[in-house]
């Protein structure tokens, strides 16, 4: 079952229909298009099925971009359980534009190092990285959604142009208005993603927590000739739809079209991955081998490092010739939990 969940997508989603009270605390929803997370047994109107993502921890939630929602309250056993988190989410409720720092959270009185542990205690990450995540996740669909004045929607425009400029090489502002590619931000339940395309291929798609993102998007951008801004395409559309099925359970098929630059050889180490099934994986010497070049280990290696659209081109399924699993540029958490995924849909294929 994906992450560790109790039931299955079709099964959650029923009993999200049905407010089902069994899994009230065991399994929480996240709703693409509003942000927020829910209990399952939260009386508001009931998103759609493709809408939802659902989550095994409030935790899992809050790293995956969503924020809790104010009818059912799914912090509510957090906040109980201290007041010191309560004081400092409420505040971030309050300020969620803001730019949080050590300072502010020394100004209301709490301990620096305490308030680290509680929260990661409760949520696995600090609030200072919650808040930051926060904030670049609401003002980066406010610039998607077509609005004109960044000023108008966050508290500190120079802080958010700060962070921004930090997480994309450029600040709002500078984007261009008429552009030939498009970024936009994805949720998912293994953390928030950025899509770039153009009206017709997608060119990249990566974690966030990638160390070479803003080096891939400071290329894109050198080949788009300035001409990268902020939107939604058909493109961008699809494959978060395609992502949506993947972490749902429903299927594993990525059909988005897709810009591939790279050399000859590069472009064929990516076809071959593309050709590995779910479930499956392979060595960089196998890929050698099957190209033709089976003494191109480390060229192998490389052309797979160098891949900007995760999970599509699938460098996750590559591993060490013994076994064990190489490094990952979304982080080895990541691409363990991506072979979970994957052996979940192999199973369903030999099912008889």
């Amino acid at each position: 079952m994906l992450f560790d969940l109790p039931a299955d997508h079709n099964t959650l989603y029923h009993a999200l229909l049905e407010r089902t009270a069994a899994y009230d605390g065991q399994v929480y929803v996240g709703v693409a298009g509003t942000g927020v997370f829910c209990r399952l047994i939260c009386p508001a109107r009931k998103p759609k099925s493709q809408n939802c993502t659902f989550f095994p921890t409030v935790g899992a939630c809050i790293e995956a971009g969503y924020r809790a929602c104010k009818r059912c309250h799914p912090l509510q056993p957090a906040v109980a359980a201290d007041p010191a988190i309560a004081a400092l989410l409420a505040a971030l409720d309050a300020r969620p534009a803001h730019r949080w720092s050590e300072v502010d959270i020394a100004r209301m009185g709490f301990d620096l190092s305490t308030i680290r542990r509680s929260f990661k205690r409760q949520f696995a990450m600090t609030f200072l990285e919650m808040a930051r995540q926060r904030r670049l996740r609401e003002g980066f669909e406010t610039i998607a959604t077509g609005s004109k004045m960044i000023e108008a929607h966050v508290e500190s425009p120079a802080a958010f142009r700060t962070a921004f400029a930090q997480l994309l090489g450029r600040a709002p502002g500078n984007f261009d208005r008429n552009p030939l590619l498009f970024a936009d931000w994805i949720t998912t339940p293994l953390g928030d993603m950025i899509s770039i395309s153009s009206n017709s291929q997608l060119h990249l798609l990566e974690f966030i927590g990638r160390r070479a993102l803003r080096t891939e998007i400071g290329k894109l951008d050198m080949l788009a000739k300035g001409k990268l801004g902020i939107g939604r395409t058909d493109p961008g559309e699809q494959i978060k739809d395609e992502l949506g099925a993947f972490f749902g359970g429903t299927s594993a098929a990525f059909r988005t079209p897709l810009a591939m630059a790279g050399s000859p050889f590069t472009r064929a180490v990516w076809d071959k991955l593309r050709r590995i099934a779910p479930g499956e994986t392979r060595s960089y010497s196998q890929i050698a081998k099957s190209i033709g070049r089976p003494a191109a280990i480390r060229a192998v290696a490389r052309a797979n490092g160098e891949n900007q659209i995760a999970l599509v081109i699938p460098c996750h399924r590559v591993i060490g010739a013994n076994g064990a699993l190489t490094g990952y540029g979304g982080g080895l958490w990541r691409k363990q939990k991506l072979l979970e995924i994957e052996r979940q849909y192999k199973a369903q294929d030999s099912t008889p």
